[in-house]
């Protein structure tokens, strides 16, 4: 397989990590900043600025295609996670470091929400007591109100446009009349229903409380177990996954911010030690990340061979030629085809040849909507 520069990847998309003081928040960025490297050799983690690191998206398929191959060196995908500065209420007025949470909101692409799922005395709750959902509409109700007035402004912009004939101008003030009774009523502009063009309008208008959302359950080490075993066996995870899914069209998982703390010097073998001695395989954490980068949007498709495996990063829906211009801008301006193999498949065959031989290699088109984990070969001519 090629080892290109990777002149047209695109550009890596960014997860806010959010939540009310003392939930676990900056615990778990930390951890998962400085634990999540494994397999990665020449992808670690680095410190863009204090508060961003780069997270490798845990991939098993890769350890094993790199094996099949014997391949010098395996590189995993990778996405950007932001922690954002601790809100309290009052936000959208400016309280506390409002103005700077709202405005790392603003640049990221998706949000994870930190819920505190645990009580414990020695940790003091900003509001005084656990309650998973209060917290959950207290930053709901910021994002909603941040949103409101921005919406405001534009509407009153958007009139002076529509008096004038815009068309444009028109539509979003259509939207706008359903969008803002549905936010007054404490509902994330995100659940508002929407045909694909009145989608394609509320994109441009860049409100918080659009983005897509996961929400991650903080739980504590003795509860690890047992909730992921049954995650409604926690009565405060059981109120989020209720919540999330009803209020807000969202997905949750289930971590223990602790325990990834106390993992980060681990090496791989007594980390996973460490786990058995729990009674789990992992502590949500993986999980977390790879729903992180399906939430952003986001697909792998991957390439095996001596010199290296590599998962490359698409956008869901990517055609055969724009997934090879990730690769290289040639691979796309003189596509021809992509010789295509899903991962089990080749796997099960042994080998690429075999895969061929067994009629599991498939030879695709431009018009081939690439998938999450096929193992791929371009063929160009530039």
């Amino acid at each position: 397989m090629p080892n290109r520069a990777n002149l047209l990847a695109l550009p890596m998309l960014k997860a806010g990590i959010v939540g009310l003081p003392n939930v676990g928040k900056s615990t778990l960025f930390n951890a998962i900043t400085r634990t999540r490297k494994a397999q990665a050799e020449n992808y670690p983690f680095c410190t863009i600025e204090p508060n961003v690191g780069v997270v490798i998206v845990p991939d098993d398929r890769l350890a094993v295609l790199s094996e099949l191959s014997g391949s010098a060196k395996t590189i995993p995908a990778a996405i950007e996670f932001v922690d954002i500065a601790g809100l309290v209420k009052g936000a959208s007025e400016g309280a506390g470091l409002g103005n700077q949470f709202l405005a790392n909101i603003r640049e990221v692409d998706a949000v994870v929400q930190v819920v505190r799922c645990f009580e414990n005395d020695d940790i003091i709750h900003e509001m005084g007591s656990v309650d998973p959902l209060r917290d959950i509409e207290v930053i709901n109700a910021e994002l909603i109100l941040a949103d409101i007035a921005s919406l405001e402004k534009r509407r009153t912009s958007r009139e002076k446009k529509a008096r004038t004939g815009d068309a444009l101008s028109r539509k979003e003030l259509d939207l706008m009349a359903r969008l803002l009774p549905h936010l007054d009523g404490g509902q994330p502009a995100l659940t508002l229903e929407t045909s694909d063009d009145e989608a394609a309008l509320l994109r441009d208008f860049f409100l918080l409380s659009s983005k897509p959302t996961l929400f991650v359950c903080n739980v504590a080490e003795d509860d690890l177990a047992a909730t992921l075993a049954d995650p409604d066996s926690n009565r405060f995870v059981a109120a989020v996954r209720k919540h999330a899914a009803e209020s807000h069209r969202a997905g949750t998982v289930v971590v223990s911010a602790r325990i990834e703390d106390e993992m980060v010097e681990l090496e791989p073998a007594d980390a996973a030690e460490y786990f058995a001695a729990l009674g789990v395989t992992d502590s949500g954490v993986s999980a977390m990340i790879r729903e992180v980068f399906s939430l952003l949007g986001l697909r792998t498709y991957l390439t095996t061979g001596k010199q290296e495996t590599r998962a490359w990063t698409i956008r869901a829906g990517a055609k055969a030629p724009e997934a090879a211009g990730v690769i290289h801008t040639d691979f796309e301006r003189g596509f021809i085809r992509a010789e295509v193999v899903p991962f089990e498949d080749l796997v099960a065959c042994g080998s690429t040849a075999k895969a061929r031989e067994q009629g599991k290699l498939r030879s695709e088109g431009k018009e081939y909507v690439v998938k999450d984990g096929d193992v791929i070969e371009f063929l160009f001519n530039v």
